[in-house]
């Protein structure tokens, strides 16, 4: 029971702190609806399965030039992201227009899997966590590991449902002006991972 509360909390912590995946699931759903915010909330059940098990391996060290890396890439990718969600403001006149599904995935895995955030996670806190957790028994290893990712893509799928249906309420100009600006922090949180890369902050 330990163990999946702390899971349940480290996930809700993680799903609603401010970061690339998440402004992404904001744009998303501002831009296209709940359908395409949802999309990208499921991105960490696409990635992260590698990541953990490249984490526990590693869970003791790893090279800090590989952090770098994983920043330096993720920050070119968000920051084009960013671009893209900018430059389309102001050709999408209506919430909910569809655009393919498979785009709205790999926009998703793209950020997460490239975002230094959950190897960093899982090779400080959540690496130990879970192999303490499983050698008291493999259940409460994965316990932990349910609560931890329920609550980390359900509070974003929480988060993509409400600004969906706020964003339906929205007049057309302040739309455009949300989701420009979440293209802008996109940007700027890209530009930080550039930085914190080049600055070996990671």
């Amino acid at each position: 029971m330990t163990e999946l509360l702390t899971g349940v909390s480290l996930g809700l912590g993680a799903g609603v702190s401010p970061g690339p995946l998440l402004t992404l699931v904001l744009t998303s759903s501002l831009e296209r609806g709940f359908g395409a915010g949802f999309r990208v909330a499921m991105a960490p059940l696409l990635t992260d399965a590698p990541i953990v098990a490249a984490s526990l391996a590693l869970v003791s060290s790893v090279p800090g030039a590989v952090l770098r890396g994983l920043a330096a890439a993720g920050g070119i990718v968000v920051i084009g992201l960013g671009a893209v969600t900018i430059h389309g403001t102001g050709r999408q006149p209506v919430p909910g227009v569809p655009r393919p599904v498979p785009q709205d995935w790999w926009r998703g895995v793209a950020v997460n899997v490239l975002s230094p955030h959950p190897w960093v996670f899982w090779l400080t806190a959540g690496g130990p966590l879970l192999v303490a957790a499983w050698r008291r028994g493999p259940a409460v290893g994965i316990a932990f590991v349910a609560g931890f990712y329920a609550l980390l893509v359900g509070s974003k799928v929480v988060i993509a449902f409400l600004v969906a249906r706020a964003g339906r309420r929205l007049g057309e100009t302040a739309r455009r002006r949300l989701v420009w600006t979440g293209g802008a922090l996109l940007v700027v949180g890209g530009a930080l991972l550039l930085w914190q890369a080049a600055a070996g902050r990671l």
